[in-house]
């Protein structure tokens, strides 16, 4: 693995979450209420919104655009509709945030 500080867990407020761009396109980072991180696909598989922009409510996010629903553990969809999120590896050491750069080499295809 090959992790990268992209900042500290204070860079993201609480149910919050930030933008990492990528080589493969933006990375959501998200915060959940018990400091919870995740690293998911920005970019909503049904209609392109920024789920960065969504609302973030236990450890799922809610798309801007049509309300869809993403656990942010695995990325899949939540309710009726169907699609997945990719995930990436993130963790917490000493309050930095690393995210894992070869994780991205198995999904070239994102944006």
């Amino acid at each position: 693995m090959n992790w990268v500080d992209i900042g500290t867990i204070e860079d993201i407020p609480v149910r919050g979450s930030r933008v990492v761009k990528t080589a493969i396109g933006c990375i959501g980072v998200f915060r959940t209420d018990d400091d919870a991180v995740y690293a998911v696909s920005n970019t909503c598989p049904h209609r392109g919104g920024p789920l960065s922009d969504g609302i973030v409510h236990g450890h799922s996010v809610t798309c801007p655009l049509h309300n869809m629903v993403f656990d942010l553990a695995t990325g899949e969809a939540q309710g009726a509709d169907e699609g997945r999120l990719d995930t990436f590896p993130l963790r917490v050491d000493q309050g930095r945030l690393l995210l894992d750069t070869t994780a991205m080499g198995r999904h070239r295809g994102a944006a």
